[in-house]
């Protein structure tokens, strides 16, 4: 426990309660926690199982008809084929992936590459498993895309695993295809196993399009995807993601797994095959969603003086602080104390990310207008 202090969500937490105790108005643009819901056949099928008694055994292990819709829905959606059987396995979200993967892969003293910034549990997980971090820049003058040139050869020859992820949690990035093959190329050359994040393939906008990293040639001998189903199908509660791709490294966190937990309950199973295998038309209205939210929040707050870029996906905005404070930290406080705004820190996702602020697009339009209003009225700016 000594490598973690308190999570910054929850100090985030605590000061939106307090404000909340004072009776005080608070828009909350800190946590990425989805507000829009399953889609009505999703919810039926969650809520039919959950009437089934026979549901409440242990899972033990996934169902068959669950790897199976797995497989297909890569294959139609990503063009990606994959054997059912042996290189799916379910999670209890991608959180709950990346926290335990490195244990499969890493010895305590191993080198494991992870973006900077980077969401906090891509290095909180190699933490665990007593990896040494080794950080790759994200900056802005090169898309905020990692450099392999920049990595040293003796710590790229070290490593055991790396952390990647596009669209990029938090600066929204996205990865032209030279990238991935750029990134294959460098994980064979020094024996690499990638861990892959593809959470936000659904949440692109602008009539962009984002498929999946295992439908690169060679990505299948380097490594792993993780998927998850809370933001595209509003299953962010319910956590279930998988992790699918390298035969090898699948098994060995089945196996992990397999001695730690009992399987996804079986109605989240259920409801997670209807979602990837049913009416796929609510895809099209989440990711629309949050471009208006997206489109409403940037032009508001570009309007009154902070320049905030649209992003081309996620469910997050990267803006740099104001001209006037001295760190993220500060001026997320005073935003908060001022506005009733909570956004997140840059700091918090790693050296790399002092001087921005991410702010979440978990509110509807309206409530994106009244934040725009409040910073307006503040006069923060």
């Amino acid at each position: 426990m000594d490598y973690f202090g308190t999570s910054i969500f929850s100090v985030l937490a605590q000061m939106r309660q307090k404000r909340v105790e004072e009776g005080k108005t608070v828009i909350d643009l800190s946590i990425g926690a989805p507000n829009i819901p399953p889609a009505k056949h999703i919810l039926d099928t969650l809520v039919e199982a959950t009437k089934d008694p026979k549901n409440y055994v242990y899972a033990i292990s996934d169902l068959q008809e669950l790897q199976d819709a797995v497989a297909k829905w890569y294959e139609v959606r990503y063009g990606v084929e994959i054997n059912p059987r042996t290189q799916v396995c379910s999670l209890w979200g991608s959180q709950e992936g990346l926290a335990h993967l490195a244990l499969t892969l890493v010895d305590e003293g191993d080198v494991v590459l992870v973006p900077d910034p980077c969401y906090p549990i891509f290095a909180d997980g190699p933490k665990i498993a007593g990896a040494k971090l080794h950080y790759m820049p994200l900056k802005k003058e090169n898309d905020y895309l990692i450099d392999f040139d920049e990595i040293p050869k003796d710590v790229a020859k070290a490593a055991k695993l790396m952390v990647v992820s596009y669209p990029n949690n938090p600066t929204a990035a996205m990865a032209p295809d030279w990238f991935y093959e750029k990134l294959i190329a460098f994980a064979k050359e020094n024996d690499i196993v990638v861990l892959y994040d593809n959470a936000y393939s659904e949440l692109v906008f602008d009539d962009a399009h984002c498929g999946s990293f295992l439908n690169f040639e060679g990505a299948m001998e380097v490594g792993v995807e993780f998927n998850s189903l809370s933001k595209t199908y509003g299953l962010a509660g319910a956590r279930i993601g998988f992790c699918i791709g390298n035969e090898e490294v699948v098994k060995a966190l089945s196996t992990l797994k397999s001695n730690i937990d009992y399987g996804i309950f079986l109605p989240v199973q259920k409801a997670a095959i209807e979602a990837i295998t049913g009416d796929q038309s609510c895809v099209k209205t989440t990711r629309m969603a949050y471009q208006r939210r997206r489109d409403v929040l940037c032009e508001g707050l570009t309007s009154i003086g902070w320049t905030v870029e649209k992003a081309k996906a996620t469910m997050f905005l990267w803006p740099k602080i104001p001209n006037g404070f001295e760190s993220s930290e500060k001026f997320v406080i005073e935003l908060f104390e001022k506005t009733g705004v909570l956004v997140t820190p840059g700091s918090a996702f790693g050296p790399s990310g002092e001087g921005h602020v991410r702010i979440a697009l978990v509110q509807d339009e309206e409530v994106m207008r009244q934040a725009v209003e409040a910073i307006r009225e503040s006069g923060i700016l």
